[in-house]
């Protein structure tokens, strides 16, 4: 995996990327997210703000896919994320994280945005490295994780309602921290539809 293999993808708030052997490295930079507030702030604990800011590297994909990589990074701050996206504009999207939670977990953490986002934490794992994949059929998709990259088990299935192509890609996030560097390895996008969306093959 080198940079021709990534030579149709392009940036939404380009940030450094460097590739190595079969990892691609971006920085997340400081204070850098993806999500859209609705407004319910709680009196105590960290609420995320509305912000659109991280650096997506994406390309667009027209129909049926299924996009798969392992994610690594160190977990400082509360929030950290290696993440990946599938995005109609910024007021319509989603992202699957490996993020380190507000609960102090490495956590498969789900946001589904129209217009506004929600926000959903999934299973604990242990260590720093997990693999994410989102697949589409239509208007529906699933995203999975996996801790060996054999099996891979369901995180969400959702509606999204988008256009036929879509941006999809790699999102490195640092919302309230100092960022750092996210290690995205094993890329691989296939255009193809499932059997079955919520088991992802």
């Amino acid at each position: 995996m080198s940079k021709t293999d990534f030579a149709n993808f392009n940036w939404l708030n380009e940030n450094a990327i460097r590739f190595e052997e079969d990892n691609v490295i971006l920085h997340a930079p400081a204070q850098s997210d993806f999500f859209c507030n609705h407004g319910g702030v709680s009196e105590e604990g960290i609420t995320p703000e509305s912000l659109t800011n991280a650096p997506f590297f994406f390309t667009e994909v027209s129909g049926d896919f299924v996009m798969r990589v392992q994610v690594n990074h160190d977990f400082k701050d509360v929030y950290d994320s290696a993440s990946i996206m599938v995005m109609q504009d910024e007021k319509l999207w989603a992202k699957l994280c490996f993020e380190y939670t507000d609960f102090y977990t490495h956590s498969i953490v789900s946001v589904i945005t129209n217009t506004f986002s929600d926000d959903a934490n999934g299973n604990n794992v242990e260590g720093n490295t997990a693999w994410l994949q989102v697949a589409r059929v239509g208007q529906s998709f699933a995203f999975h994780y996996s801790l060996d990259g054999v099996r891979f088990d369901m995180v969400r299935f959702f509606y999204l309602p988008v256009d036929q192509q879509v941006k999809v890609g790699l999102l490195p996030q640092a919302p309230t921290g100092q960022g750092g560097e996210r290690t995205y390895s094993h890329f691989s996008l296939e255009q193809r539809t499932v059997k079955n969306i919520r088991v992802g093959k």
